[in-house]
Formats: C-alpha cells, structure tokens, sequence
C-alpha cells in the first residue's frame, strides 16, 4: 500500500487544490494507480506566494542556532521513517527499495550539513583606508526562494533545494514532479513535525508550465533553483530574467566516460557497471559515453556486456533487484529510437536492446560496441539504461572528442597513471571529474556543471551561498 497521503503544503496547513483538480501517480513497475496528486489553483498559488514572504520574515529573524535545531530535528523524524519514505519512493519512481534507502540515507545527510554549515555563513572585517572607519562584509539570506525539481531523485532533488535555503535563513516554494509527489511530500512532513513555522516551506503541484510562469512572474520570490533539462532551464531563465530572480541552474549532462589501456580494467567494469545501471541509468551524472583505448578495448566490451548480461531487473519491492523500470512508457519509445539509430550508424548490441515483459515500463541493460560518434547516442543524452562503448587511440584524441559536446555535467577517468591523471582533470570541460571511482555527489562537496549543463552549485559551502546575498558595511563614528 501507497503510504503517503498527498496534499498540497501552504502556510504550514495540509490542503489539497481549491478548484479539486488532481492528476494520477502510476507505479512504473506495475502500471497501477496509486493515488491522486492535487493540483494548485492559482489562488493557491498566489496563498502559497504570500505565505512565503510572511515565513521569511520570521525564518530570517530566527538564529542560525536555532534554525539548526528544527533541520536537526527533521531529519531524525526521516531516520525514523526511512522505511516508509523509501517504499514511497520506489513505488512511485521504481528504483530497487535498497537504492531508496540509500537516497534517503543521503537525504538526512544533506538536511544534517546544511543545517550545521547554516551557523557559519561567516562575514569579514576589510581594514579601511580611512581613520577611524569599519569596514564590514557580512552575508544574508537573499530572500524567499522558490524550486523545481525533476522525478529522477525524488528525495535527493527536493532537500537541495529545501535544506539549503533553510539553512541560509530563506523560506522557499518548492514544486516536485507530479510523477513522484509522495517522497516530497514526506519530507515535507518531517519539517513541519520538527516546528518549522509556518509559511516558511511550502508545497505545490500542478501542470508545471502554468505554476512555474505563475510564481516566477511574482516579485516575492528573490531565487531560483531548478533541476531538469536543459530546454526546460533555459525557458526558466528567460521567465525569471523579467524580474532579475538570482538561478542556480542543474541542467542535464552527457558523461564520458575515458578508460586508458593502464586501467585496472576488472576493477573498472565492476566499478562501472553498478554505476551505469543505477536506477536505469535515469541519472543526470550517468556515464554515458565510453571512450576506451584500444588494447583495452575488446576485453571491456566482453567484460561489460557480462555484468549487463547478469543485471537482475525487476519490482524495485522484490528481493535481489538491481535494476528497476524507466519512469513511464514514453522513456520506452526513447530508448528504442536511441537503439535503433545506434544500428543504423553501425553499432552493433551486444546484450539489450529491447523492452522486458507486457506489465510494467521495463528496458533490458543494453551495451552498444563500436558506436559511431555521430549516432544520436553519442551526442543526445540517452537517460537509460543504454551503454554506448567506443574506441580511442591517443590522448589528445580522446580529449577533444570527450569535449565534443555544449554540455559539461559528469566525467569519469580510469587510470593508474598519477601524472596522466592530472593532465586529463585539467583538460576535461565539466563541473565534476571522478577519477578511478564515481563518487562526484556528496553534502559537503559541491555539485554543478559547465557550459549547456547549467551554472551554480549545490553542496558544499556554494550551495549554501547560492541562497545568501553580499552586503557591505562601512561606519564612522559610532
């Protein structure tokens, strides 16, 4: 059974939409309807707006001491209900229940560190030129936020946004996917459990072309933080540039994956494998393009396609599953054209390439040999379960064709070459490098990318400073 109850969040009240619109949540695992997700009215919207600037004013006028102890105090209700949160989770998204738990693993702790890191937004003291005159920086919230998120992480996507502008001293209005409300949901309850005050978080659904124009075109919201495509982000900026709205931008990736001949290469196809499967490959640092040097080459497509091979795809609810479906049957139409262009351009599928059973939005680990780089696989970002495998000869080679793309999200690196390391770390264009292992996420480490991929960060002391504005003081005589 379902187990969150979905309802709007304004003004610290449970609600659901004025004008008792909704649309349904689908298990992509079994196609069943598992509730119905309410949509705000305009007027709900405009509540939720107006909510949001009183919470501000009383968010802000909280210490960072005390702001800490309600985010502490969230996140120990979601240990206490991890499990619930996670079968929310993959039942409306459809990632083994394992994997669930680790996002929401991860989701207290992102919660745990913007809290603690809210009580050191540290200002400085400038030596002034003139006698007798103080010369001071100081950092404040920038005001009331407002986020959009994407169904992909439905637990991670939502707490960046949340736990950092709490933790910088702003309220925020956050809309999840309508695809996966109930994880968001959740969350939500547990800071309204821990005291927040009211106003100070709210949520709502609806069809998100018409609620995001909405609050972007208020002048409540001082910041916005978005996670999604690329197309969608670049719509989003355009709405917030009429009102100067400060963005951090999470755009989508398409990571290279560069695996030189001095690899470990059993140690990198376990490594890589897991990696790639991870929730169907719906991730935005997924890699997705590997590029590896050619006396490595045939051994890491035999290796790769015997761990695909082995991958065992299923209910994220059942035992054992590594791999759950896509998000809805539309990924499925995607991945076939992604494969069949792929044979059309002379690749050649070594496992996979085709959907898995009649119920459920299943799509078998596919590994791709010998892929041209002008197939769509290799310019497009496939977000599934797809591998496509090529081959390099030389660094400089490798180099311009891993930087061949506007995007600039994820890249990953496989050597045991210390030197041959640093040269590629340098000359890769993207916000995250993962050298022999994948890790690129964690709190406490800033997540972002370059060029088409967006701009901003989140984690890390530049997450919390994209919620936080700049002001200089200077006084004499007092």
């Amino acid at each position: 059974m379902y187990p969150e109850k979905l309802e709007l969040l304004i003004n610290g009240e449970w609600c659901q939409g004025s004008e008792g619109k909704s649309e349904p949540v689908i298990n992509p695992a079994t196609e069943e309807v598992l509730a119905e997700v309410p949509h705000a009215s305009v007027s709900d919207l405009d509540r939720a707006l107006q909510a949001s600037a009183e919470g501000f004013k009383v968010w802000r006028a909280t210490s960072p001491l005390q702001r800490q102890a309600v985010i502490e105090k969230a996140a120990s209700l979601m240990q206490e209900r991890i499990d619930d949160i996670a079968r929310t989770l993959t039942m409306e998204m459809g990632k083994p229940f394992g994997e669930s738990k680790v996002e929401i693993g991860f989701v207290i702790d992102v919660a745990r560190w913007y809290g603690e890191e809210g009580k050191r937004a540290y200002g400085r003291l400038v030596p002034s030129r003139f006698p007798g005159a103080r010369q001071m920086v100081v950092k404040e919230p920038v005001g009331p936020a407002c986020a959009f998120v994407a169904w992909n992480f439905p637990g991670t996507n939502v707490i960046r946004k949340i736990a950092g502008a709490l933790g910088a001293g702003c309220s925020i209005i956050i809309k999840p996917s309508e695809e996966t409300p109930g994880t968001a949901v959740a969350i939500a309850r547990c800071f309204q459990d821990a005291g927040l005050p009211p106003g100070t978080l709210n949520v709502v659904f609806g069809v998100p072309g018409e609620v995001s124009s909405h609050i972007l075109a208020s002048s409540i919201p001082r910041k916005v933080s978005f996670t999604g495509s690329i197309p969608v982000g670049k719509h989003l900026l355009k709405l917030s540039a009429d009102t100067l709205k400060r963005c951090t931008m999470e755009l989508g990736g398409h990571a290279p994956v560069v695996v030189f001949d001095d690899a470990d290469i059993e140690k990198t196809l376990n490594t890589l494998a897991v990696f790639k499967f991870r929730n169907a490959g719906q991730v935005c640092i997924s890699p997705t393009r590997f590029y590896v040097q050619d006396k490595s080459y045939k051994a890491f497509v035999e290796g790769f396609t015997e761990r695909a091979k082995a991958v065992k795809v299923g209910n994220g609810m059942d035992d054992g599953i590594e791999m759950g479906p896509l998000i809805a049957d539309r990924r499925l139409d995607v991945m076939d054209e992604f494969v069949a262009d792929a044979k059309d351009h002379g690749a050649s599928i070594t496992t996979g390439g085709e959907r898995m059973g009649n119920q459920g939005y299943f799509y078998s680990p596919t590994v791709l040999s010998d892929v041209p780089d002008d197939a769509r696989i290799m310019v497009d970002e496939p977000f599934g379960p797809l591998a496509p495998i090529t081959h390099f000869n030389s660094f400089d080679e490798v180099v311009e064709r891993a930087n061949s793309l506007p995007f600039g999200l994820a890249s990953y690196v496989f050597t045991s070459d210390g030197g041959k390391a640093a040269k590629i770390e340098d000359a890769l264009d993207a916000g995250l490098v993962g050298v022999n292992h994948p890790g690129v996420a964690t709190p406490e480490t800033p997540f972002g990318g370059v060029n088409e991929s967006g701009y901003g960060s989140e984690g890390g002391i530049e997450g919390l400073d994209a919620f936080l504005r700049t002001k200089f003081i200077t006084e004499v005589g007092v």
